[in-house]
């Protein structure tokens, strides 16, 4: 396995700058953001396909400094019913495959998606309990007449440029846990897969290494980011929370840097069943920690996590 990082938590600083900062904190892998929610600080997909000499430049900045691009991600929701926010995000992922193909990147990262509950809906709408009976049929519907049908059509566009997404299973989109992954990858099992971040599941109360269990090869990318329950105000309030993530000390759970949500244990068994279902690819850092600057969160992540990602290699017996 090799360690990276989400470039976006480095958008302070041109491209080739942020590569000299990758190199120097010792990484071996980069993700880079191509729209959508993440943004393109680094990177404008529509330039670079007009632009052979623009590629080329592109694709050198990482040759040359050894760096490997993880994933291309343009995290979004192609679903929504307000047409014009699922056209742009559409068109993101669709130049996001386009130019992972000429980059020969094998993975781009993004989300499930989540319709509004009927035709006539203005907002998307996470359904996450069967009644009243209304939600069910609503569901139903959106994985009938939305869900479905969507991911079947835009995954052929991705088999015929030989590119994987990795779906990020989380909450408000139709794809956040391990059953609804994987109804959602069965549309095209060596297509559709998932970024496996262990932050959601946790929050949820599922277990992240029975999530690695369940979806097997169906991981195609991992995001290294931690998440702590806050138990007096989870005790009180449950892990539903809609406060805003700046209201630390009132949320059930916070986004932490990996280390400050789960001990080394949890993390090594993380990465230990990665390696069990025949994950071999890269840990991508990702920063959402709002107690520390990403620098700071960032350089913890490396420390805490370099020890436990970078071990012997197999079949090689040590003796004391």
């Amino acid at each position: 396995m090799k360690l990276g990082v989400f470039a976006v938590l480095l958008s302070d600083r041109p491209l080739e700058a942020m590569l000299d900062t990758v190199v120097e904190l010792g990484l071996e892998a980069v993700e880079i953001g191509t729209g959508a929610y993440p943004g393109d600080a680094h990177c404008k997909p529509a330039e670079l396909l007009a632009s052979d000499k623009k590629l080329r430049a592109f694709r050198d900045a990482f040759r040359e400094r050894g760096l490997t691009i993880s994933a291309l991600s343009c995290h979004g929701n192609p679903l929504h019913p307000d047409r014009r926010i699922a056209k742009a995000h559409h068109e993101a992922f669709l130049r996001t495959v386009a130019l992972a193909e000429k980059l020969d990147v094998q993975t781009v990262i993004t989300f499930s998606g989540c319709p509004g509950s009927d035709p006539k809906a203005q907002q998307p709408s996470w359904i996450v309990s069967p009644w009243p009976p209304e939600f069910s049929a609503q569901l139903e519907w959106q994985w009938t007449e939305r869900v479905l049908p969507y991911w079947t059509e835009t995954a052929k566009r991705c088999k015929s440029a030989g590119v994987r997404v990795a779906i990020e299973m989380h909450p408000n989109f139709v794809a956040y846990n391990a059953e609804t992954m994987l109804r959602l990858s069965a549309v095209a099992p060596k297509v559709i897969g998932c970024n496996f971040d262990p932050s959601h599941l946790f929050w949820q109360q599922a277990d992240p290494v029975q999530t690695i269990r369940a979806l097997g090869d169906r991981i195609f990318h991992v995001h290294a980011k931690d998440c702590r329950i806050d138990a007096a105000n989870t005790a009180l309030n449950g892990v539903l929370d809609a406060k805003s993530y700046t209201k630390e000390l009132d949320r059930s759970w916070l986004f932490r840097t990996v280390g400050y949500g789960h001990d080394p244990r949890i993390w090594k068994d993380i990465i230990s069943n990665l390696r069990l279902v025949g994950y071999d690819h890269v840990i991508s850092i990702e920063h959402e920690d709002s107690l520390m600057s990403p620098a700071e969160g960032l350089r913890k992540a490396i420390d805490f996590l370099r020890p436990i990602v970078i071990s012997q290699p197999r079949g090689v017996a040590y003796w004391a």
